[in-house]
């Protein structure tokens, strides 16, 4: 039914599979683990969730997660899964984000039933999808503010992450400008700190941005981390924008859906989500959720840009991972011709000139930001010698030229490779 939110998720259960998708299914909607009084044949029909579908996986050899239901019960394996598609009522839902991330990932991770649940997939209708909120400037309204029109968005984070005052930051960011890059972050745990607040850093970063736009008529774009209690976050938003920023970001985890969503209500500024503590939700592969449906439920409060990691870096996901999350973010979130409806992915960690090949594989429109922290900052020969190997990088990969190749004409993207290939 096109009023209905399909999810699909893996289930692991010594049960019967079928039974305990039910036992999911009416938790999560009009149930309890007994009828009640005035829960009517109408109103189970109205309200409560259906399971759609039903595929046998093989067993596990052993259970993925303790649970002292089944232990008080006696209850051994074998340890059966299975994939199951869960339709939910949208009615059940109305516009209203908590209550959909309540239904899709809330008690059911605790079901006695189980000793796996994962979250795997979210399906939204059309019409499901336009009661929320959308990026500001997504995509094409970041390359718009950037005046960068092809290729990837060479972006670097504030590093050290944390102990640089007001002035120091406002002159690593006056020399990253006069490097030539697009994009700055913060670090996510550089937000409203006691040695740089943001009530100093703010004006002190912007008048540098400002002095070299005048001066270049280049627009850098700038991430604030005005991660903080909802009030003060929104107040920090009003400060960037004083100052003719163009963008915030927010650990989302950390603020919640419906902090950022009022967010987006009220700024016309980017929206760059940090995805920092995702590996709660993810890693365990019998627990939590995918990034599909988390991506998707950010996207609903509107966010402009989302962080995947990167590929061939420093963190625990496969690249396979990382480049299914990128497609994910610009894939549109319920009507495939609604090219708008894109989220800018931010491959982050570990990265530099030489895995700038194999991210435009992934994403060969080169619709990302391609953000280098050590990758620019502890470039042999300084900060402006990491873009510009970032930029050699992108240039060789256009014309079709191996990096090794570019790098005999190209002394940064040379000593790049030299320095982190090894």
């Amino acid at each position: 039914m096109t009023d209905r939110i399909l999810a699909t998720y893996l289930i692991e259960t010594p049960l019967d599979p079928a039974h305990v998708a039910q036992v999911l299914a009416g938790e999560q909607s009009s149930g309890t683990f007994v009828r009640v009084a005035g829960e009517t044949d109408d109103l189970r029909a109205r309200s409560r969730a259906s399971v759609e579908h039903l595929e046998p996986l093989p067993d596990a050899p052993t259970p993925s997660l303790p649970n002292a239901w089944l232990e008080r019960r006696g209850v051994r394996g074998p340890w059966r899964r299975a994939r199951i598609t869960v339709a939910f009522p949208s009615a059940n839902i109305g516009r209203n984000l908590p209550t959909l991330a309540a239904t899709l990932a809330g008690n059911l991770f605790d079901l006695g039933e189980t000793t796996g649940v994962r979250l795997e997939h979210l399906a939204l209708p059309a019409a499901f999808r336009a009661r929320f909120e959308r990026p500001s400037l997504g995509v094409a309204g970041t390359r718009a503010a950037t005046g960068v029109a092809h290729g990837p968005l060479a972006g670097t984070i504030i590093k050290p992450n944390v102990g640089l005052s007001a002035t120091q930051t406002a002159d690593l960011v006056d020399a990253l400008c006069r490097a030539g890059i697009d994009f700055i972050k913060d670090d996510e745990v550089n937000a409203d700190s006691e040695h740089a607040p943001l009530a100093e850093r703010v004006p002190a970063v912007m008048d540098r941005v400002r002095r070299w736009q005048d001066e270049s008529g280049k627009r850098v774009m700038v991430a604030f981390n005005i991660t903080d209690e909802h009030d003060a976050m929104l107040r920090h938003a009003e400060l960037v924008e004083r100052e003719g920023g163009t963008c915030v970001m927010a650990s989302l985890n950390w603020c919640g859906l419906s902090s950022i969503q009022s967010l987006r209500r009220r700024t016309g500024l980017a929206i760059h989500g940090h995805r920092n503590g995702f590996g709660m939700f993810e890693r365990h592969p019998a627990l939590g959720m995918g990034f599909q449906p988390y991506q998707a439920m950010w996207r609903l409060a509107g966010v402009d840009h989302l962080h995947v990691h990167g590929l061939g870096g420093k963190f625990a996901q496969t690249d396979a991972d990382v480049a299914q999350a990128a497609r994910d973010c610009l894939a549109p979130l319920a009507d495939p011709a609604d090219t708008a409806d894109r989220t800018m992915p931010a491959f982050s960690s570990g990265q530099w000139a030489g895995t700038l090949p194999a991210t435009l594989e992934v994403v060969p429109t080169g619709d990302l930001l391609f953000l280098c922290g050590g990758g620019i900052l502890a470039h042999p020969g300084g900060p402006a010698a990491g873009v510009t190997s970032v930029r050699q990088a992108w240039a060789a990969v256009h014309a079709g030229r191996t990096l090794a190749d570019a790098a005999r004409d190209a002394p940064e993207l040379r000593d790049a490779i030299a320095f982190f290939g090894a």
